[in-house]
């Protein structure tokens, strides 16, 4: 079968008309199967949702009971036909519950990546490459100059500041799915067992993450009185990017101004978010891993999806892998 018969892109997003579902549709649909619980492919009003149970239990959290009419749980390498093509999902290490999913049907394999990434995450499963005809990939980082530094660097530089600036609050943005959790267990594996204070935005996934066994030590709520300013100097306080343009960032003893991205490459980008400590942790690939990730999988073809689609291309055409932009719309870097 051609591959472009089995899956294809609609302005809905990836449709399989065998099987009659689409990936990640930025639109209600049917059949949705859903590769992670960030917003910009996780939507609610879907009919029928097939998913991972963490993700399944994500999107509860964040859209309430009835995210959608009916939920299927997909077990993590179990293969289920529906209509004329077969799936499964396999781990993607982007976050809590990610997955590829796999689609196949007469002899042809295509594997969705969703968003992923390769770096070692003490909160979610690493990534699993799966052989196929097709892979499809993301690209948020898809230029040569992406290297991000190792995470423990990073951590270490946080570490570093607060010994520096004890009289300091320190405050950490990074998204409320998967990267304050991961910010956090990194900090714990370095040996920070201070309480760590999160932003009521991160409560609820954040008891779900100890829940599922995923240890984050001491965090508190970083609720703040007139009479508690002090009480948070040196203190690391994490909260979504959102909340540290209004008035409760401002609250806490002189902020040391943090951001966890792997957008912090970009010096601009810090200096336009008015960052003092940019902190370049991703939740995806950077150039190198991408580029690792296709020659290790060795696909027949690769069709990239959101993010700096033309570069990879260009680099696939030049291994000699036939490769195509998807230009799909509707996919942001929420999870970054």
């Amino acid at each position: 079968m051609k591959p472009e018969k089995l899956l294809y892109p609609t302005p809905k997003g990836l449709y399989c008309e065998r099987g009659g579902f689409y990936v990640d549709p930025v639109q209600p649909v049917e059949r949705a199967l859903i590769t992670h619980g960030h917003a910009d492919h996780a939507r609610s009003g879907h009919t029928h949702v097939m998913a991972t149970r963490e993700t399944l239990d994500i999107m509860r959290i964040r859209y309430g009971e009835a995210f959608c009419a009916s939920e299927q749980e997909a077990v993590l390498g179990e293969r289920v036909g529906i209509g004329e093509v077969t799936v499964s999902f396999h781990p993607a290490g982007h976050v809590l519950g990610s997955a590829q999913i796999a689609v196949e049907a007469e002899g042809t394999r295509i594997v969705v990546s969703g968003d992923y990434k390769r770096r070692r995450d003490p909160t979610c499963l690493p990534f699993e490459p799966i052989n196929c005809d097709v892979f499809i990939t993301e690209a948020t980082f898809g230029l040569p100059v992406f290297h991000h530094p190792p995470d423990s660097g990073e951590i270490a530089r946080l570490i570093t500041s607060l010994g520096q600036f004890p009289e300091r609050a320190h405050l950490v943005g990074a998204y409320a799915l998967g990267k304050a959790q991961r910010v956090i267990a990194l900090l714990r594996e370095a040996g920070y067992d201070k309480p760590i204070f999160i932003h009521g935005a991160l409560a609820k996934l954040c008891d779900y993450y100890q829940g599922q066994g995923i240890e984050l030590g001491d965090i508190r709520p970083a609720t703040i009185g007139p009479k508690d300013k002090q009480s948070f100097a040196g203190a690391v306080v994490i909260g979504p990017p959102a909340a540290f343009s209004d008035k409760w960032a401002r609250r806490f003893p002189d902020p040391v101004a943090i951001f966890a991205s792997g957008w912090m490459l970009v010096r601009q980008r810090a200096k336009q978010r008015g960052v003092e400590l940019p902190m370049i942790i991703s939740d995806h690939c950077d150039w190198p891993e991408l580029t690792d990730t296709i020659t290790e999988i060795g696909p027949g073809q690769v069709w990239v999806t959101h993010g700096r689609e033309e570069a990879l291309v260009r680099w696939c055409e030049l291994q000699g892998i036939a490769a195509r932009p998807l230009h799909l719309v509707g996919y942001d870097d929420e999870g970054e």
